[in-house]
């Protein structure tokens, strides 16, 4: 695959599409802490990895309509803020359920007012996975999404991460199929987001060392008139403990 560059980015935080109003990302990063185990025999260090961690780290332009509101509320609730490489199903995404820590403003010389924005992972790290929506995905009935071809079944469980921006009706239930063969899917245990009745965000976890079939999908029920969500599908290839 050809190299890219990171233009037509998405940033979503706890439900909020923001955007056009972030500016740049400094950092979307983490995985176990080091633990140094070196010992007096040694002459290198002798490391293992620790508890998991992450961050999401951005700046945003000041926007009274749109960011500030959310980013300068500092909830004092967790979070959740998901990044998206681009905005097509199967494109690369990192999540982190986090605690926002601060909300800096910078008014430059040259008049460009922005925030400096710190989201701190709160229990699972950082978390890289694909996009099971074309970025935001605005349904007007229930619907059963385009599939993403996952190439192998796993055996090691996955969790998935909802933004729902906006909602119009009377509820709506966002879950995840799978299936063998792109033909008959049915629904993955454990991977059905809370029903909800407005925008809202959500993380939820199959059991540890479940199948996950090849292909999955994102499919909506319900009643409603527009609801316009993301979700990013983190597939584990290899036993997690968080």
């Amino acid at each position: 695959m050809a190299k890219t560059s990171g233009l037509g980015d998405r940033f979503w935080l706890s439900g909020n599409d923001l955007s056009g109003d972030i500016g740049s990302l400094q950092r979307i990063g983490g995985g176990p802490a080091p633990l140094d185990l070196t010992d007096i025999t040694q002459s290198g260090y002798d490391r293992e990895g620790g508890l998991r961690t992450g961050a999401l780290e951005f700046t945003s332009w000041f926007d009274p309509d749109r960011a500030h509101p959310v980013l300068g509320a500092l909830p004092r609730t967790d979070v959740i803020g998901t990044y998206g490489r681009g905005a097509a199903i199967g494109a690369p995404a990192a999540s982190c359920r986090a605690v926002q820590v601060n909300y800096d403003g910078a008014r430059g010389q040259d008049g460009g007012f922005s925030f400096g924005v710190s989201l701190q992972s709160d229990g699972f790290g950082i978390e890289w996975g694909q996009q099971l929506t074309p970025g935001l995905r605005t349904d007007t009935t229930a619907t059963n999404g385009a599939s993403l071809d996952g190439l192998a079944s796993s055996a090691f469980g996955a969790q998935f991460y909802l933004h729902l921006t906006s909602f119009t009706g009377t509820s709506v239930v966002v879950k995840i199929q799978d299936s063998a063969d792109d033909v008959s899917f049915a629904d993955l245990t454990g991977a059905a987001f809370t029903s909800a009745t407005g925008a809202t965000f959500e993380r939820i976890a199959t059991a540890d060392g479940a199948t996950v079939r090849r292909y999955l999908r994102v499919v909506t029920t319900g009643t409603f008139t527009s609801a316009s969500f993301v979700v990013n599908g983190v597939r584990n290839e290899t036993t997690v403990s968080f």
